[in-house]
């Protein structure tokens, strides 16, 4: 099967998707990642990520791959592993701005669709159930509150080791949520055949335990 989860920035989709994943024993494909690994690119090289012209230049001599290891995505550009590089802030902004570029959206593409190709893979990440795989046997979409999606990211970050403040996290993603719903490309909106979860008040195993529910149901 191919499962399809989607949802604003802090909803659990990466948490639930690795859980997901390893229950199913399938791969997990972060799309959201490869967005990010875009945007790592485009600030390395010194490029404003408003520029859509100067981001669209570099795609031609860009490379990016996915390797898996027991199902777990790790991310390389130009053959450098840069997973551990793609969470901070800067990158996060920078890539809410590269994502929205057509031909940035159009180049990852058959990347994404080239893991799907296989099968047996749990994906997430923006339009993934609308336009990477319409056709997925399971959709869903995750939503929680902001307060509760800046804090869980706020741990994250503080975590991985990047000082950050949560009032700053919170506003950040309340302009993303809007630039991400007001967009005419790949808007944030779930697909009409996806199921709506709310994580604000589940932990990410009582949320795999609806996803597992719904999916058996499919079986």
């Amino acid at each position: 099967m191919i499962i399809a989860i989607d949802g604003p920035a802090g909803a659990g989709k990466s948490t639930v998707a690795k859980l997901l994943a390893a229950r199913l024993g399938y791969v997990h494909l972060d799309t959201g990642a490869l967005y990010r690994a875009v945007a790592w690119k485009v600030m390395v090289s010194g490029i404003a990520p408003t520029d859509t012209a100067a981001v669209v230049s570099i795609l031609p001599t860009m490379r990016i791959r996915t390797e898996f290891t027991q199902g777990h995505m790790r991310v390389l550009v130009d053959d450098r592993d840069v997973t551990g590089e793609l969470r901070t802030p800067d990158i996060s902004a920078a890539a809410s701005i590269v994502s929205a570029i057509p031909a940035v959206r159009e180049w990852l593409l058959p990347i994404q669709r080239e893991v799907g190709a296989a099968g047996a893979v749990v994906a997430e990440g923006r339009d993934i159930g609308t336009k990477i795989f319409p056709d997925a046997d399971v959709k869903f979409f995750l939503e929680a509150d902001v307060d509760v999606r800046a804090a869980r990211r706020h741990r994250e970050l503080i975590a991985a080791g990047h000082g950050t403040h949560l009032e700053q996290i919170r506003r950040d993603l309340s302009g993303r949520d809007a630039r991400d719903q007001a967009r005419a490309l790949a808007p944030l909106v779930p697909a009409p055949d996806a199921v709506r979860i709310d994580t604000s008040k589940l932990d990410p195993d009582q949320v795999v335990d609806e996803m597992m529910a719904v999916i058996a149901a499919k079986l």
